[in-house]
């Protein structure tokens, strides 16, 4: 078990968002002796946590983590909290930054866990939207550290805590501050380069959606099968490959070498394997989850419209076809009937649709000064 050095972090570390991924890291935190302040916009998540005062930790990491304050006031759960932890779906970035915003003070930092794709970037246009004149740092992590579900109403099973998170901030010369804080309590994060390259090596964007989308018929059969397991057949893997080919692409237009799914799940798992089947069948982490009992699930509804449509939307900007990218975001949107196109994060909702590669370059760290409009 990590134990951290909470001595080193004086202030109290804010976790927003109590579902499967904040309700595992606000119980971490608090097991390894941090002060933790747990945030939830709806009262109902919260009721187990109020009524114990912690939250239990099974799975890997075994405890109670003691909260020090459970609420649904953001003003009071970031107050002096030098670590802003979002760990809410990438469609509540927008949300909780514009209910941030009045409250943020001079040297915090907001980590989105994950960011998704360009999380960092909507969410520093949506401050600077509202006014926000406080120096604060907005940093995004690739992927999420922990595979986790909440199995009670203060209770979450820790199923694996990955081995290497990269992490990056919008001014990219920031990185190390943010790094400094976040590995007070976490080892496994590392140095992303810059915004662009965590936001293009969304793994979430590879496994999520065409998982879901390609067992479809199990899902609203509600049967019972391992998700990364039993849903990852030779044959739907090989439909990941395919999309990772384009994400890799896109992502080679913007000047970056982005890794494949599959050197990602050696770095974040440790697992290796001939193709990409096998590594996702070797890996330990992913055994035991389940998969959805509904295609109303953040597999689409988060994924698609934050990491796919975004990853589209960019590379369609530098013309790189994606067309199995495309046939998922066209599928995902009549099986739950909507238009994830319109919803999603475009480069035109990002203010980015006219900069030039060596603006969107020198945006990432910090030197383009151009006002990102809404």
């Amino acid at each position: 078990m990590n134990s951290g050095n909470s001595s080193e972090l004086k202030s109290p570390i804010a976790v927003l968002g109590a579902g499967h991924g904040g309700m595992a890291m606000s119980g971490h935190l608090a097991l390894m002796g941090f002060d933790v302040r747990l945030f939830n916009r709806s009262e109902e998540r919260l009721w187990g946590v109020k009524s114990t005062g912690e939250v239990e930790v099974v799975g890997e990491i075994e405890g109670h983590g003691k909260i020090s304050l459970a609420t649904t006031s953001i003003k009071d759960a970031i107050e002096d909290a030098e670590l802003i932890m979002v760990v809410v779906p990438a469609t509540g970035h927008k949300w909780m930054a514009e209910h941030i915003a009045p409250f943020l003070k001079d040297g915090q930092i907001i980590v989105l866990h994950p960011g998704r794709t360009f999380g960092a970037l909507e969410v520093k246009q949506v401050l600077d939207s509202n006014g926000v004149s406080a120096d604060v740092i907005v940093a995004e992590a690739q992927t999420f550290i922990y595979a986790s579900r909440v199995v009670g109403p203060a209770q979450v099973r820790i199923f694996r805590i990955k081995n290497s998170i990269p992490v990056a901030s919008i001014r990219a010369h920031l990185i190390p501050n943010v790094l400094k804080k976040l590995r007070i309590a976490y080892p496994q994060f590392v140095a992303g380069d810059n915004i662009f390259k965590t936001s293009l090596e969304n793994i979430g964007s590879i496994f999520h959606p065409a998982l879901t989308i390609l067992n479809a018929g199990w899902i609203e059969d509600d049967a019972e099968f391992q998700f990364y397991h039993e849903g990852a057949t030779p044959s739907v893997v090989k439909v990941l490959e395919s999309i990772d080919k384009e994400r890799v692409s896109v992502a080679e237009s913007l000047g970056i070498r982005a890794l494949t799914a599959k050197e990602w799940l050696y770095l974040a798992y440790g697992v290796t394997g001939e193709n990409l089947f096998d590594a996702m069948r070797r890996n330990a982490g992913y055994r035991g989850i389940m998969a959805p009992r509904t295609l109303s699930v953040r597999y689409l509804t988060e994924d698609v419209p934050t990491s796919l449509v975004p990853i589209a939307s960019i590379g369609k900007k530098f013309g790189v076809d994606t067309p199995v990218m495309n046939s998922l975001i066209e599928l995902a949107s009549r099986l739950n009937g909507c238009n994830y196109w319109e919803e999603g994060r475009t480069v035109q909702k990002l203010g980015i649709e006219n900069l030039s590669l060596k603006e969107l370059r020198l945006l990432a760290i910090g030197e383009y000064d151009a006002k990102i409009k809404s």
